[in-house]
């Protein structure tokens, strides 16, 4: 049964950008060009931390750049809500998202923006902030909006995947195919001969390598912290299992875990059970990841919660620069 609604699901999503390209839904362009990042997958695919390093390449060019995003899961349902403003952060990650309130800080001069339509958000930041580079967070099945570069975060399992629910992918993987350069996650998960053969299905001029680069560990209120000797582990993503590889990648291993769900809503009692397991298993910290942190109530309390902290290293960074730089030169 999960098998045909998977079958049915990918064609759906098929029929649907079929529609969009013969022009039988209409789709919309901003004044500044708009370079989408997005994946095939649910979650997980290392999406956020390109979207990241795509808006510092643009902002280190000195060019205006804003960040537009659906907001999932944050309780704003108006049209357009201006998250950060280049300057100072002006909504919680209750009401933005934890991805782009966690975006909103990690960006100082850039504006983060969300709403269901991006198109309509993307009007709204023009009209307040003048023209400028849009990078439209998860956006390769926004096919609302037109997209200068497409830039599709591809785990390297996902050509093997299948679609929702028999898989965890919103497309077929022939969907792959209309992105205009292609990130591979996870490297990490495939061998050196496995990693060839993917650049040379998907066409290795256009396909790139990312890798998780850690950038060590920092409290609540982003001040630096020691590394723990003994950490217990506390996340609610949607591939939890990458933070204990990270930290066991730098010899440091975990005295015990705590996974939720995808995006969790923590509430006090959950960081109180939490760190009394976390005191039975005798650790000297909790390591969650940066986009919990900012759904974690402010509790004190032994022990501390510290943030482990990642980038995405893009090789060959100078080869993605190019192609963006090119499409990104128009807003200025």
């Amino acid at each position: 049964m999960r098998g045909l609604l998977g079958s049915a699901y990918g064609s759906l999503a098929a029929l649907r950008v079929a529609a969009y390209r013969g022009g039988l839904l209409p789709r919309r362009r901003l004044a500044g060009p708009v370079v989408s990042v997005g994946n095939l997958s649910v979650g997980g695919s290392g999406k956020t931390p390109v979207v990241q390093r795509v808006a510092e390449i643009l902002r280190g060019e000195g060019l205006p750049v804003a960040v537009l995003s659906r907001g999932y899961r944050g309780a704003f349902a108006g049209d357009a809500l201006v998250v950060s403003d280049g300057t100072s952060v002006l909504a919680s990650a209750a009401e933005a998202g934890d991805e782009p309130f966690m975006l909103a800080r990690a960006l100082p001069g850039v504006v983060v923006a969300v709403g269901r339509r991006r198109d309509v958000v993307g009007r709204a930041v023009e009209a307040r902030f003048g023209r400028r580079v849009h990078v439209l967070d998860d956006g390769f099945q926004h096919l609302r909006l037109e997209r200068d570069l497409d830039l599709l975060c591809l785990d390297v399992g996902d050509l093997e995947d299948r679609p929702l629910p028999a898989g965890r992918l919103r497309e077929w993987p022939r969907a792959a195919a209309r992105a205009d350069l292609v990130l591979l996650t996870r490297v990490e998960a495939a061998g050196e001969p496995a990693l060839r053969a993917l650049e040379e299905r998907l066409g290795p001029a256009r396909t790139f390598r990312v890798r998780r680069r850690p950038l060590g560990f920092a409290g609540l209120d982003g001040s630096a912290a020691a590394a723990p000797a003994r950490p217990f582990l506390l996340a609610g993503i949607a591939r939890p299992e990458r933070l204990e590889a990270d930290l066991r990648a730098g010899g440091i291993a975990a005295v015990g875990r705590r996974f939720f769900r995808d995006h969790h809503p923590y509430r006090a009692d959950d960081l109180v059970s939490v760190r009394a397991a976390a005191v039975a298993a005798g650790a000297d910290a909790l390591v969650t990841t940066a986009k919990d942190a900012v759904r974690l109530p402010a509790l004190p309390g032994e022990p501390p919660v510290v943030v482990f902290r990642i980038a995405a290293e893009i090789e060959d960074e100078p080869r993605l620069r190019a192609p963006l730089l090119a499409v990104a030169g128009r807003a200025a």
